[in-house]
């Protein structure tokens, strides 16, 4: 089966944003990625709009219906945003002052899980399909599954990241463990986050996830290859 490929488009924004100017416009990405094999655009909407801003989400969802997926925190202000502009699909993810990427999956405090159980109570009644990004552990999927989450997107940040082979190889190994857990427990499973053209294709062999989530090296291969051609490569590998 082919898997689903979600392209993540929040460093075409970081382009403009460091210039300031209207361009390159993640709108006219967003129909290139769609054009040329993405399935899904991805964005991430933070609180400091460091590169996607509130009106890029507008114009996404508004241009592109049932093709965006939308990454926020749990702030109350990001649930708002979803609300108000209706992606297809919302995944909740941790946010921290000053990183420089996402850094792991959610914490499941009790004062966390209170806060997301509400704000996927009301994504869901405006039929927004609700992911969670979590590290893949049986107690974070159960975790999940217990909030009423439709989707759990596993964090691919160590496996990505791993020292050796035998590593690599045992990240794998609980990756495949909690996407069947997931599926188990009804859950619909993504994977992301640092996944390149190198090592996605032993994260995509994994049987029972439906999509991978890409940015930032489809991006950089994009400088040199064109985006075209760089969405299209990483779909040819899924």
């Amino acid at each position: 089966m082919t898997l689903k490929l979600g392209v993540n488009i929040d460093h075409i924004a970081t382009l403009r944003q460091a210039r300031q100017v209207p361009y390159p416009d993640p709108v006219d990405a967003a129909a290139v990625c769609l054009s040329t094999g993405a399935d899904y655009i991805v964005v991430h909407l933070r609180k400091d709009q460091r590169h996607i801003q509130e009106k890029d989400v507008a114009l996404l969802c508004k241009n592109f219906p049932g093709k965006i997926h939308l990454e926020c925190s749990c702030a109350l202000q990001m649930e708002k945003a979803a609300l108000k502009y209706k992606p297809f699909s919302v995944c909740i993810v941790p946010e921290e002052p000053g990183e420089v990427t996402t850094t792991g999956g959610l914490k499941f405090t009790p004062e966390t899980a209170k806060r997301l159980a509400q704000m996927i109570e009301h994504l869901h009644k405006k039929h927004i399909l609700v992911s969670l990004f979590v590290s893949p552990t049986a107690q974070d999927i159960r975790f999940a599954a217990k909030l009423g989450a439709d989707i759990v997107e596993l964090c691919t940040r160590d496996y990505s990241e791993a020292k050796s082979a035998k590593q690599a190889q045992k990240l794998v190994q609980d990756l495949a463990l909690a996407t069947l857990l997931a599926n188990e427990l009804g859950l619909e499973v993504h994977a992301g986050h640092g996944l390149d053209y190198h090592n996605v294709l032993a994260v995509a062999d994994i049987g029972g996830m439906t999509c991978m989530n890409i940015g930032f090296s489809i991006i950089t291969r994009s400088i040199f290859a064109g985006l075209p051609t760089a969405v299209s490569e990483m779909k040819g590998l899924l």
